[in-house]
């Protein structure tokens, strides 16, 4: 570290490692009264050190520490920073990976729309191969992964700009060119139905929810088609670009934030892009159904009876479940269109998710155990986004019944409303994909209104990866091979 010339050097402190001979000025700390708690900050100006804790050497509590650092040197004028490096063996590339991440997410800033841009003075962060514990790292493994942790950290906060755009700048056309330039630069294939397109699809209760507002609604298809691929995995989105409730109109303030509505949708373009540029070895078809739910003359109804792609009758008993109305003919369409081994849809669902779950933790959910778990295995332990399991039951498909429809589109009780939403998307799964799907609830953490962990005050780009954490999983899995 020593040969390393940087203004600042970041030192990340375990809490119960205080003592370690790393901690230099450990007499100094105390004295300050910084004993490594979890994420918090000790600068040392004149020894040229900032001390930040962790509650542990695992990569959710690194990747945090190094952002909360990053995000602490805001304002200041350091230009250059270096950080040596944790490892739980020589091989383990986990932490560093992390690290990275943590750095990168906890850079960022969306000042758009300010007259005065964030000044940030900091302009390069070397990460050493030196390990606290002395370990030799091995280069090649470290490279690889300071590679992904780039992609992975780049289009979270690519998707984090996209949620954060007011609802008047990115609309289902905006989404739509999003996804046309993507596939231009990374070699995608993209699908874009329109209004005509979509009617003769019969996604009609996707043009319901649509019908009112003046921007006209997309629905998305883009692909990443590699030779010979070990799986075949698709993603379904909600882009609600702004929803109003409809004529279930929400309060004041439940409407503010609701550009956020679009987060799942968003999310699948990060990921895409991701993907095509980890060039992993595994299909990846992204579905998005870009809608604008408005009121007016021509907003659909409470006690309107609609017909989904699959036929099945829906009533319409609040316009504010505008969301698993669209999702519905979006799942009904991506399996129309791909055979997948697994099938995921990702939306901020229900805020009955984040009263059972909380803000931070996503829910996820389905048929069968095996998606749900793939899903559970890529969360917090390695991707740093946290995820629960809600399990499904028939008292609670039975409160989905309609007298004079197939299926009501909310439950005749204000309890497990993230569960029953859940369950009124099972019912537009196909036998094919029965056991291959789940359902993620990202209602919670994909936009908070602080700054958390490595996420900042607005969208987190929740979503992203947990999802490539997820597909690097299945592309190292010899079993998928077709």
């Amino acid at each position: 570290m020593d040969a390393i010339t940087a203004d600042l050097e970041i030192i990340i402190v375990i809490a119960k490692e205080f003592e370690h001979p790393f901690v230099q000025d450990a007499n100094i700390l105390k004295q300050a009264g910084f004993s490594g708690e979890h994420e918090s900050i000790c600068l040392l100006h004149e020894k040229g050190r900032l001390y930040v804790g962790s509650e542990s050497i695992k990569s959710k509590d690194i990747r945090a520490a190094a952002a909360v650092a990053i995000r602490t040197l805001k304002g200041t004028q350091y230009e250059s920073v270096k950080i040596a490096n944790y490892a739980s063996h020589p091989k383990c590339t986990a932490v560093f990976r992390a690290m990275v991440e943590g750095v990168l997410l906890g850079a960022y800033h969306f000042d758009n729309y300010k007259s005065k841009k964030s000044e940030h003075k900091l302009r390069s962060v070397t990460l050493s191969l030196q390990e606290y514990h002395g370990y030799e790292l091995e280069p090649e493994s470290f490279e690889q992964a300071l590679n992904r942790a780039k992609i992975g950290a780049n289009a979270t906060n690519y998707t984090r700009d996209i949620v954060n755009t007011p609802p008047d700048d990115c609309y289902p056309e905006v989404m739509a060119n999003l996804a046309l330039d993507l596939a231009k630069k990374y070699e995608l294939e993209c699908t874009i139905l329109k209004s005509k397109e979509i009617k003769k699809e019969n996604m009609n209760a996707l043009l319901a929810v649509a019908r009112a507002s003046r921007h006209k609604p997309r629905v998305i298809h883009l692909a990443y088609k590699p030779e010979n691929p070990k799986a075949v995995i698709s993603i379904v989105g909600k882009g609600l670009t702004y929803d109003s409730g409809g004529l279930s109109l929400k309060s004041a303030d439940y409407m503010v934030t609701m550009k956020a509505d679009k987060s799942g949708g968003s999310a699948v373009l990060g990921i895409l892009k991701a993907v095509a540029q980890m060039k992993l070895p595994v299909e990846v078809h992204g579905f998005i159904g870009a809608v604008e739910n408005m009121i007016g003359g021509d907003a659909y109804k409470p006690d309107d009876v609609l017909v989904a792609k699959n036929g099945k009758t829906i009533e319409v008993r609040n316009t504010d479940a505008e969301g698993r109305l669209v999702l519905a003919d979006l799942l009904c369409y991506a399996q129309q269109e791909v055979t997948s081994d697994y099938l995921f849809d990702m939306a901020t669902l229900t805020g009955a998710c984040v009263v059972g779950v909380g803000n931070y933790t996503s829910g996820v959910m389905g048929n069968d155990p095996m998606p749900t778990k793939m899903v559970l295995d890529a969360g917090a332990g390695i991707s740093g986004e946290m995820v629960t399991k809600l399990d499904f039951n028939h008292y609670l498909r039975k409160t989905l019944k309609s007298d004079i429809a197939d299926i009501s589109n909310v439950s005749n009780t204000r309890y497990g409303g993230a569960i029953s939403a859940g369950m009124f998307l099972a019912e537009f799964i196909d036998e094919a994909h029965k056991e291959k799907w789940a359902h993620i609830d990202i209602a919670g953490p994909a936009y908070v209104e602080h700054t958390w962990g490595e996420n900042p005050s607005g969208a987190s780009g929740a979503g992203v990866r947990l999802m490539l954490r997820l597909l690097e999983k299945v592309s190292r899995r010899e079993d998928h091979q077709q």
